[in-house]
């Protein structure tokens, strides 16, 4: 199996997404092993991170590999003017791999086009974050058994919000329903839209978040205003409580109906909300180690059968 970069989720085409779902699933039977002793992972993170960052590190050191990396760009040669081009080529020599999350859009991108070893997109910008995306449809298919014809409504920051940008466009091999509910200043952004349109994508919009609007949901993907994307702050103060759900809401759910949040969260969803059995945040996020150590073998080279035929397993 060669290696691979893992920038864009829709360089994946439905049987690969299923590809690396099968290996989660053998991860999360078994997730300490050796498959990587004996190599070097690099995380760069220009941008603030703790579920992202914790789980890429954990599942690298579940299997084998060391870590090294900054968690602040202020304390790396960036602050001495050192370019992206240039920090890549340089950690590229010390590392097998390379996790970067970054503040510019496309910078996962340039990066993968420079690098001498597979660069791993842990966020850029509001652009994309396909390894939060591959977790959410792990998760997703974990709770419905399928991920084929649900109703996704993805709630809040759909305008900035990159894992809901990255979850559409993965989602399009499995003829989702999205139903977009968002206030008129964080709107899906029309070049979603269009490429729904594009690719036979049904959707709806909506600006109130009723029990009734999201009764016919499977999934419930709640978002958090995110704050430092916006540059006027007046806006973020209209609308950062606009979306809240409360325990309350959840009367007429389907039975199977899950939620789901990539975290952090601040108040859209209320505290009450954490013991409804709908409720499947804290478990998404647990299953953030076993995608990411799914991505990691698929970008090192290491098939599903190698996991499957793995003798290093550790209990």
């Amino acid at each position: 199996m060669e290696k691979h970069d893992f920038v864009n989720i829709q360089d994946l085409d439905k049987e690969g997404i299923m590809y690396l779902i099968q290996m989660a699933q053998e991860f999360e039977q078994h997730p300490n092993r050796e498959l990587l002793k004996g190599k070097v992972i690099a995380t760069l993170f220009y941008e603030p991170s703790t579920r992202t960052r914790l789980s890429f590190e954990t599942a690298a050191n579940r299997l084998g590999a060391k870590v090294i990396g900054f968690t602040d760009a202020k304390a790396s040669s960036v602050s001495k003017g050192e370019t992206l081009k240039d920090t890549i080529l340089m950690v590229g020599n010390y590392a097998d791999a390379i996790v970067m999350r970054h503040h510019i859009e496309g910078a996962a991108q340039y990066a993968s086009e420079v690098a001498p070893v597979p660069i791993i997109n842990a966020g850029d910008g509001a652009h994309q974050h396909p390894s939060q995306c591959l977790l959410d449809l792990y998760t997703i298919y974990q709770t419905q058994g399928t991920l084929e014809n649900l109703n996704i409504y993805l709630v809040g920051d759909l305008k900035y919000g990159r894992t809901v940008h990255s979850l559409l466009m993965a989602m399009r091999h499995f003829n989702p329903t999205f139903h977009f509910i968002s206030p008129v200043e964080l709107e899906m952004p029309e070049e979603y839209k269009i490429y729904c349109r594009n690719h036979n994508i049904k959707y709806v919009e909506h600006h109130d978040f009723t029990p009734e609007i999201i009764a016919d949901a499977d999934i419930l993907y709640m978002t958090r205003v995110q704050r430092e994307r916006f540059t006027d702050l007046m806006e973020y103060e209209r609308v950062k409580n606009v979306y809240i759900l409360h325990n309350n809401m959840l009367g007429l759910a389907k039975e199977n109906m899950r939620i789901l949040h990539p975290l952090p969260r601040v108040n859209e969803i209320a505290y009450d909300v954490d013991t409804n059995p709908h409720a499947y945040y804290i478990e998404q996020a647990r299953n953030g180690l076993f995608a990411r150590e799914a991505i990691f073998s698929y970008c090192l080279g290491i098939s599903l059968d190698d996991i499957k035929a793995d003798k290093t397993i550790i209990d």
